[in-house]
């Protein structure tokens, strides 16, 4: 039986190292890409022979990509606090109130979160240029929270709900206000939770590539995924195929090092809710 289990083990596990090969393989590509000479990107060599930093460089050196990159990190932050804060203070009073049809929002807001975003491209497109706010930082995240407060309401209230509520009303007891009780009590049992969240809605607006690219018509607030698009590297007669693989690296690193640092809590999100209900 010892044998029989050690063979399946090791069955699972050349799976899973072909898998993770698979998937990785085109990100390795990217890198190699933009770590070569430009006389060689066309050698057809998976290892660079001449391994060289001017894509990188060629690429700070434009105005272009610093500036997407600063929109992105600037509406990223913005959305992610906002929607962070409003779902917060939503997911709280679902998971601490009782009053009709709490289900059916916790529901509505799970389908929001979920819904296909090019459906409504095309209206918030006409909307916005009605109103005065496309182009604008503004007009990106706003479409941006319409999915990520949904998807903070739903993850953050089933984090609320496995709070051990006799702490608030012991702090209550013992004087506090309610808004003390869940300043003092309540938020700081709630911030792994809160923080996990952040994670998940900063990470949804740094990838996104829909809104971004028809939303916007200028670099004012062309984020970096809808910025790689346009891009024409460091020269105008030059291919630009190295400059956009360092630039789709440069971005990348960022979900790299939330992934690696915040595994846990990020899968603990994206389950939270689905054994207790």
């Amino acid at each position: 039986m010892a044998a029989v289990g050690r063979t399946h083990a090791t069955r699972w596990g050349v799976l899973n190292v072909v898998v993770v090969l698979y998937a990785l393989f085109p990100v390795w590509w990217i890198a190699a890409l933009s770590f070569k000479d430009p006389s060689t990107l066309t050698d057809g060599n998976y290892i660079p022979t001449d391994w060289t930093w001017e894509n990188y460089r060629g690429i700070f050196e434009t105005a272009e990509f610093t500036r997407a990159l600063i929109n992105s990190i600037g509406i990223a932050l913005i959305a992610t606090v906002i929607a962070v804060a409003l779902g917060t203070m939503a997911a709280y009073a679902v998971a601490r109130l009782r009053f009709p049809g709490k289900r059916v929002l916790i529901g509505m807001s799970l389908l929001i979160a979920m819904f296909p975003p090019i459906s409504l491209v095309s209206p918030l497109f006409n909307i916005e240029r009605i109103i005065g706010i496309f182009d604008t930082w503004i007009g990106l995240i706003i479409p941006y929270m319409t999915f990520s407060l949904p998807l903070a309401i739903y993850t953050l209230s089933a984090f609320f709900r496995e709070i051990p509520w006799d702490l608030e009303k012991a702090a209550k007891v013992d004087g506090a206000t309610p808004a003390q009780a869940f300043r003092l009590v309540i938020v700081p049992l709630a911030a792994p939770g809160v923080f996990t969240t952040a994670i998940l809605v900063f990470i949804f607006c740094w990838n996104d590539f829909l809104f971004a690219i028809s939303l916007t018509s200028t670099e004012s607030a062309r984020t970096v995924p809808a910025a790689i698009a346009f891009f024409t590297g460091s020269s105008q007669f030059q291919q630009p195929t190295g400059s956009i693989a360092a630039a789709a690296v440069v971005i990348t690193i960022p979900i790299i090092v939330f992934v690696l640092l915040f595994q846990r809590r990020i899968v603990a999100g994206l389950t939270s809710g689905a054994v207790k209900g």
